[in-house]
């Protein structure tokens, strides 16, 4: 699957691993509550290791452990919930996150200019057809007004 990553197509490297499945190899992501689970095991990792934040997760939680981390996917249950904007804010301006922040579930190809603004820098899609216009979007405005976290 196709992924869009600092504004190109790319493949997608990652795979996510459900609470109660085993850990594989590779790069992965795991739930923040699987993360404080077992950080040890995760940090031994043979891989890169990854977060999937829900918007009620707080990046507070493992700001400590961003050393350690290397994507970190906002998951949008609800396109109308702005929490993952302030989840890619405070990775990026509070903690000086410098990996990937990828946007992921139900956010609207309409918003990933504003996404952009506040720091995620990928977009995975369930539909491919939405990655055109998730690359056209990202052009959306050439004039900004507001100061932007990049």
């Amino acid at each position: 699957m196709q992924i869009i990553k600092d504004k190109q197509r790319v493949d997608n490297t990652w795979q996510f691993i459900a609470d109660d499945a085993a850990l594989i190899a590779g790069d992965i992501t795991v739930s923040l509550a699987r993360w404080q689970q077992n950080r040890a095991d995760l940090v031994a990792h043979n891989g890169k290791v990854g977060l999937r934040l829900k918007a009620s997760d707080s990046v507070e939680d493992f700001a400590e452990d961003l050393t350690n981390i290397k994507l970190v996917e906002l998951d949008f249950a609800d396109f109308s919930d702005g929490r993952s904007f302030s989840q890619a804010w405070l990775l990026r301006g509070r903690f000086d996150y410098k990996d990937e922040i990828r946007a992921i579930g139900r956010y609207l190809p309409e918003q990933v200019f504003y996404l952009s603004r506040v720091g995620v820098n990928a977009y995975a899609s369930e539909k491919t057809t939405d990655l055109d216009a998730v690359l056209n979007n990202l052009n959306d405005f050439t004039v900004k007004y507001q100061s932007s976290i990049i």
